[in-house]
């Protein structure tokens, strides 16, 4: 890790001092791109720190200070991870919520977290929080970043965004030295990050992170996949989730990649043609929605280009099960079709948080792209476990990032399987208010995650469910509803599976065709169907 790639992050161990040196030392390079009405827009460092900065007085302004928190709500933009930055200068807490929440969802989260500002983009998000703070004393203002439709909101508490910077301009030329000053007190050690934990049933924990462990995460990760200021990531996914912050807010700033926001889920795979990411993240349903998606349209086109697909698709195959790439497969199909997907300059990409089937990690790698599974939690930072290109094993997820991210097997059975225990130095601090469930899950600095797996020969990990959903056969045999539900689905005809069997002597099966795909099959055979 060298300067010239990576600040030095054991002096700049928050977000706001390192986006102050990447403004002071790469003011003039672009480091975000926002799409709005078809058309990109471009901020460079300078205009990242700015609007940060602006945030950060402008929250000082409305009482916010050391260990409060800001609730930020809505898609994916500039002004998210802007306002995310200028909480951590003021030395207060973010706290990312889903844009798709439900009002009680929100309710109870502003309350236990105890929010004082919540950021919302837009009437619709402004709409569910007025619901949801009723019964929430602690929110003090709610700042609202798209001002139409807002004409009609009454509420004493409702400010734009635009009267919050004209208040932090008029306050940061009285003083021009409030900018500096609250960067210089931020420290690395504060808990700046609040987090949802995943698959919970019940209300979820908020996972506390200090700024300085995930941004020397970040970092061990930027080294491991050789990221640097010539990449490019576009978001796609809310920041909410602990792997899209880690990603979009906490990479850029360590290793100047850049960042691009999608204009909205249905401009997704435009956007990405047009940016032609270096790298990318999508969950492995989103994989198979496109795997599918091209295999339909390619039943829709002539016989000879159908022909010709199909061709290349076999060649690429073959070359995947050597180990290799089909110069030729790329020639005939795959070169145009990465293009027109958006995937021409893909260095890697990777895929994680659920199974995905052998074939469509192999379509993807006989296409050109090369794809990693990803492993991780919450409350471990997201990402912690990791395939190596040229050592994709379809079952598996890979090793830690470095020697310094144990995992374990905890009361394997006799096949090995048993729970993953996993612990580093950039974990989490502990869950928010919640000392007896950080007790229950970090032991002796080890973070008991709840998931079953196991070893393979070659040392990768393999999940294969959580630990309280595991079966028992009536031979007393355990198994994996889930991951028998994740095989079948992996084919291209089935949508959705449910596995039955608990206490049974053997397993059924519920399915659910993919029916874009049967159908296409069905016409393709003349046989009638409804």
């Amino acid at each position: 890790m060298t300067e010239a790639r990576f600040p030095d992050i054991a002096v700049h161990d928050t977000l706001p001092k390192l986006l102050r040196h990447n403004a002071l030392s790469h003011g003039a390079d672009v480091v975000l791109r926002e799409k709005e009405l078809g058309l990109w827009r471009s901020y460079t460092w300078a205009d990242y720190c700015e609007r940060a900065r602006l945030w950060a007085i402008g929250l000082a302004g409305l009482g916010v200070g050391r260990e409060d928190t800001v609730a930020i709500i809505g898609d994916s933009r500039p002004d998210w991870v802007a306002a995310a930055v200028g909480a951590h200068a003021v030395r207060a807490m973010s706290l990312g919520l889903y844009q798709d929440s439900l009002d009680t969802e929100v309710a109870y989260l502003l309350t236990f977290a105890g929010a004082k500002v919540v950021v919302a983009e837009d009437e619709e998000q402004v709409d569910k929080i007025l619901k949801a703070v009723a019964d929430v004393p602690s929110v003090q203002a709610i700042v609202y970043c798209d001002p139409r439709g807002m004409r009609k909101y009454r509420d004493p508490r409702l400010i734009s965004r635009d009267q919050l910077f004209e208040a932090a301009r008029k306050r940061a030329a009285a003083e021009p030295a409030l900018w500096d000053s609250l960067v210089d007190q931020t420290s690395g050690d504060d808990p700046a990050v609040l987090c949802t934990t995943s698959g919970t049933t019940t209300h979820p924990k908020l996972v506390t992170i200090a700024s300085g462990r995930f941004i020397r995460h970040a970092a061990i990760y930027c080294e491991r996949v050789d990221l640097g200021p010539d990449d490019e990531y576009v978001s796609v996914l809310p920041i909410a989730w602990i792997v899209e912050q880690f990603q979009a807010l906490y990479q850029p700033m360590v290793c100047r990649h850049k960042l691009s926001f999608v204009e909205s889920p249905a401009t997704m795979m435009a956007d990405l043609r047009e940016i032609a990411p270096t790298f990318m993240l999508l969950p492995p349903r989103a994989w198979e929605q496109i795997a599918a998606d091209v295999r339909a349209r390619n039943m829709d086109s002539s016989s000879a280009k159908r022909r010709m697909f199909e061709w290349g698709v076999r060649l690429g195959l073959r070359a995947v099960e050597r180990g290799r790439r089909s110069g030729l497969a790329q020639g005939v199909a795959m070169r145009a079709l990465r293009d027109r997907l958006g995937f021409s300059r893909l260095r890697f990409a990777t895929t994680g948080g659920a199974a995905m089937g052998p074939e469509t990690f192999k379509f993807f790698m006989a296409m050109g792209v090369p794809l990693l599974q990803v492993y991780g939690q919450t409350e471990l930072g997201g990402i912690y476990c990791m395939q190596r290109l040229g050592a994709v094993d379809f079952d598996a997820v890979g090793t830690g990032l470095s020697p310094e991210y144990k995992i374990r097997i905890d009361q394997p059975d006799a096949n090995g399987v048993g729970e993953i225990v996993a612990a580093h130095p950039y974990m989490f601090k502990g869950y928010f208010k919640n000392e007896a469930a950080t007790a229950a899950d970090l032991r002796d600095g080890w973070m008991h995650t709840g998931d079953a797996g196991f070893f393979k020969p070659s040392g990768q990990l393999v999940v294969i469910d959580r630990v309280k959903d595991l079966a028992v056969s009536a031979a007393g045999e355990r198994f994996s509803p889930q991951f028998i539900e994740n095989k079948l689905k992996f084919s291209p005809y089935i949508s959705e599976a449910v596995i039955v069997g608990h206490q049974r002597a053997y397993p059924a099966a519920i399915v659910c065709i993919r029916f874009p795909i049967v159908s296409k099959w069905a016409e393709q055979r003349r046989m009638s169907f409804t």
